[in-house]
C-alpha cells in the first residue's frame, strides 16, 4: 500500500469527543475532519463498530479515516455503547438501541457547525451491518453508503446459521464479542469511572451464544434489522463490496438485484477485509473509489462514478489447494445489471458418480433411478477451513481429497475448453435419509489432472428446513424428497483438461455442528442435477474503461510490537482412543500503542473435538485473553465458553474472570441447557 501524506486538505484530529444520547449515556466518538471546515462545513461520514477505536481498531482508522479527511469530508468512528470509551452495556449485536444510538449520532453530526447537514455511513463487517440498517431507517442527514463483508439476511446468510444448520462460528463469533463487550474503557479517557464503567460492563453481559440458541429458526429475532425483509426500506445509494473467500459472499448480488436506488457492486478474491487491505490480493485503490462515490452522492460532484458496469468481480482462475494465498491469479468482468443477460443457469444431471455433461440422455425426475448411498464419517470437514476467511492464521480449504473419501463424489468429463461461472450454484437433490434429522453439505472442486482438487464454493442444508427455515419438519427415514441446496457465490474459471467435482456428505463438522446421529443417506441418479451459473468465456468482460488504482491510504499510526504473534491451525487424530481435534490460535502478541503508551494483548484459542463416530461427543470451545497496561495500570479480561450436546439438548458452560494486576475482582460462571431444534 501507498501511503500518502499529501492530501487536498489539511486536517486535524480530536480523539475524545463525547456524543449525548437522549437517554444521558454518552458515546465516545474520533473525529479527523479538514481545518477548513471550521469556516466552511463538509458533509460528515460515520463509522459505527464496537472494536475499540482508541487501541485495538486504531491503526486500520488511522489509514482510512484521514485519509477520507484529507480529501474533504469528516469521518467519525463511533464506539457502539458499551464498548471501547463509550458508556453503557452491550448486550448483543444489532438490538433496536444500537440503531437508535445511530440515528441520534447522525442527527448530532448534521447539527455540528462544521458538518454541511448531510452525512454517510461506512464500515466492514459490524460497521457495514449498522450502515445497511440504519439506511433502511431512513434518517433524513443520511444520504449514502459505503459497505463491506456483510449480509442482508441475519439468519439464513450469517455466522449464526447455513440453510438451517448450525455453523460453529455461532459459537466462535459469541467467544469474540464475550471478551470484546467485558474489556474495561481507558482511564486516560474516562478518568476515575473507569472501574465503575468496567464492572457494569462485566455485571451485564451474558455469553451471546445462550440468545442466539435460544432461536433455532427464523423467527421475529433474526428478522429484526434483515434488511432482505423489505428491501423498499433503503433509499440511498449503496456502494457494495466483499471476498469469494469471506463468508459473506452472497449479499452484494442479492442488493445489486432487489435494491431500487443508484447501487454498485465489487466483489474481489479477498477474505474478510477491506478492498484496499485485501489478502488474497490483489488489493485495490478502494479508498479513490469510496472518495469518488462520497464526492457524488454527498457533494454532487457530477464524476462519472455510475458510469460502467454495476457489478465488478474477480473471475478467479484455477489454483491448487491451499491454505492461505498472497494473490490469486484472474481478470476482473463486469455485468451491466444483475441477475446478468450474460449468464445462463445451466442444469447437469448427476448419474453415477459423475455428472452428465452435453448430449447424454437424463432420466425423467419420476423415473426410478438407482439410489447411490454415503455416511459420512465425523471427520469430513476438518479441512474446511474457517466459514469466513481472515487469511491469518491460515484458514482457507485445504485439499479435498481426503474430505472425499467420506463423501458421495461426481464428477464431470476431462473439460476440453475452459468453463466458466459466476453466481451462486444449486443442487436439486431427490434424496432418502435413515433419520429424522439430517444434513448435506455439497462441495464443489476444481480437479486438476494430477488429481488435486481445490474447493471453489460450498453449502450446506439442515434437511428438516427444505421447505424453508421457519417452521422445521422431521424427516420420515427412507421416504423420498426433493430439496435444493443452495451453493455460496463465486467465479471461478475451469481450464481445459480439469473436472469440475461435486460431493456431497452428511457431516461437515467442524464448519457446522452436526446431525444428532450419523446418516445414511440415498441421492438417487438422474433426477437429481447440479445447477451452474456459466459465464461464456467469450462474454467480453465489459470492464470499466478507468482500472482500479492502486491501494493507498495515510500513513498508519506507530506501533511497537513487545511480543510476537502466534497463529496456528492444527488437526489432530489420536488413533487409539479415536479422538479428533482442531485447535485454531490467534494469538497477536502484546502491541504498544505508541501515541497513547498503551500496552495491548490478544490472544483466541479455538478448539473443536470429537470421538470416533459419536455425533453427540462434539464439542467447542473459544477462550480469550485480552490484556491493557500502562505504567501500573494493568487490567486484563479472560474468557471461556465450551458448547456441548446429546441427542436432544445443547450445553453451554461460560466463565467470565476480570484482573487488576494478578488480583481477580469479578468472577462469573453459567451453566445452562437449551433444546435442540430439530437440529
Amino acid at each position: 500500500m501507498r501511503h500518502v501524506g499529501n492530501l487536498p486538505y489539511a486536517t486535524k484530529e480530536e480523539e475524545h469527543v463525547v456524543v449525548p444520547m437522549s437517554d444521558g449515556t454518552r458515546l465516545s466518538a474520533r473525529i479527523w475532519r479538514p481545518t477548513c471546515s471550521d469556516e466552511t462545513p463538509v458533509p460528515a461520514v460515520l463509522e459505527y463498530i464496537p472494536y475499540r477505536k482508541r487501541d485495538l481498531s486504531s491503526v486500520r482508522d488511522s489509514i482510512h479515516h484521514p485519509y477520507i479527511a484529507g480529501h474533504g469530508y469528516a469521518c467519525v468512528r463511533v464506539d457502539v455503547r458499551g464498548t471501547g470509551d463509550s458508556e453503557g452495556v452491550l448486550r448483543d449485536e444489532y438490538l433496536e438501541l444500537e440503531q437508535a444510538d445511530a440515528e441520534e449520532v447522525l442527527a448530532w453530526l448534521a447539527e455540528q457547525p462544521w458538518c454541511d447537514g448531510t452525512t454517510g455511513m461506512m464500515g466492514i463487517s459490524w460497521g457495514a451491518f449498522a450502515a445497511l440498517q440504519v439506511a433502511a431507517r431512513r434518517p433524513p442527514s443520511l444520504k449514502a453508503i459505503v459497505i463491506s463483508s456483510f449480509t442482508d439476511d441475519r439468519y439464513a446468510d450469517d455466522m449464526h446459521y447455513m440453510g438451517g444448520a448450525m455453523l460453529s462460528d455461532n459459537l466462535a463469533e459469541a467467544g469474540t464479542m464475550f471478551a470484546y463487550g467485558t474489556c474495561p474503557p481507558d482511564p486516560a479517557v474516562v478518568g476515575d469511572r473507569w472501574r465503575e464503567m468496567w464492572h457494569e460492563r462485566m455485571e451485564g453481559t451474558r455469553p451471546w451464544v445462550l440468545e442466539w440458541l435460544r432461536h433455532q429458526r427464523r423467527d421475529a429475532y433474526w428478522k429484526h434489522a434483515s434488511v432482505c425483509e423489505n428491501y423498499q426500506d433503503v433509499r440511498c445509494p449503496v456502494l457494495a463490496s466483499s471476498g469469494w473467500a469471506d463468508g459473506y459472499s452472497n449479499a452484494v448480488t442479492r442488493l445489486l438485484g432487489n435494491l431500487d436506488v443508484p447501487r454498485k457492486g465489487l466483489i474481489g478474491p479477498w477474505s474478510h477485509k477491506y478492498p484496499h487491505l485485501g489478502e488474497p490480493g490483489p488489493a485495490i485503490g478502494y479508498l479513490q473509489e469510496v472518495v469518488r462515490w462520497w464526492d457524488h452522492w454527498l457533494k454532487g460532484e457530477d464524476n462519472g462514478v455510475m458510469d460502467g458496469p454495476m457489478l465488478r468481480a474477480w473471475m478467479q482462475d484455477s489454483v491448487p489447494p491451499s491454505t492461505s494465498y498472497e494473490e490469486r491469479p484472474g481478470r476482473w468482468v463486469g455485468e451491466p445489471r444483475w441477475p446478468s443477460p450474460h449468464i445462463e443457469e445451466v442444469a447437469r444431471p448427476l448419474l453415477r458418480h459423475r455428472i452428465a455433461w452435453q448430449g447424454e440422455p437424463v432420466v425423467e425426475p419420476d423415473a426410478a433411478g438407482e439410489a447411490m448411498t454415503v455416511q459420512s464419517p465425523l471427520s469430513v470437514g476438518q479441512f474446511a477451513g474457517k466459514w469466513a476467511s481472515y487469511n491469518a492464521p491460515p484458514d482457507l480449504p485445504y485439499d479435498q481429497r481426503e474430505e472425499d473419501g467420506g463423501s458421495l463424489v461426481f464428477d464431470s468429463p476431462e473439460l476440453t475448453e475452459a468453463v466458466e461461472i459466476l453466481g451462486s450454484p444449486a443442487v436439486d437433490l431427490d434424496l432418502s435419509v435413515s433419520e429424522p434429522v439430517a444434513m448435506v453439505a455439497a462441495r464443489i472442486s476444481d480437479v486438476a489432472p494430477d488429481g488435486r482438487a481445490t474447493r471453489v464454493t460450498y453449502g450446506v442444508l439442515n434437511l428438516t428446513r427444505r421447505d424453508g427455515t421457519g417452521e422445521p419438519e422431521p424427516l420420515e427415514p427412507g421416504r423420498r424428497y426433493r430439496a435444493t441446496l443452495q451453493l455460496n457465490g463465486v467465479a471461478q474459471s475451469f481450464p481445459p483438461g480439469h473436472r469440475i467435482r461435486l460431493s456431497l456428505s452428511t457431516s461437515y463438522w467442524p464448519l457446522a455442528w452436526p446431525a444428532p446421529r450419523p446418516v445414511l443417506l440415498s441421492v438417487y441418479e438422474g433426477s437429481s442435477a447440479l445447477r451452474l451459473p456459466v459465464r461464456p468465456v467469450a462474454e467480453p468482460d465489459n470492464a470499466p474503461q478507468r482500472p482500479f488504482e492502486e491501494p493507498e491510504g495515510a500513513e498508519p499510526l506507530s506501533t511497537t510490537r513487545l511480543s510476537p504473534p502466534d497463529q496456528r491451525w492444527e488437526v489432530r487424530r489420536d488413533l487409539v482412543n479415536y479422538d479428533s481435534a482442531l485447535e485454531i490460535v490467534k494469538d497477536r502478541g502484546t502491541v504498544r500503542y505508541d501515541d497513547i503508551g498503551l500496552d495491548v494483548g490478544c490472544r483466541a484459542f479455538e478448539r473443536y473435538t470429537s470421538t470416533g463416530e459419536d455425533f453427540t461427543s462434539v464439542s467447542g470451545e473459544s477462550a480469550w485473553t485480552m490484556r491493557f497496561t500502562r505504567d501500573d495500570w494493568d487490567v486484563s479480561v479472560r474468557t471461556r465458553t465450551v458448547l456441548r450436546c446429546d441427542e436432544g439438548r445443547f450445553f453451554v458452560d461460560a466463565t467470565l474472570d476480570g484482573y487488576e494486576g494478578e488480583r481477580r475482582v469479578f468472577s462469573r460462571t453459567w451453566n445452562e441447557t437449551l433444546p435442540r431444534d430439530w437440529l
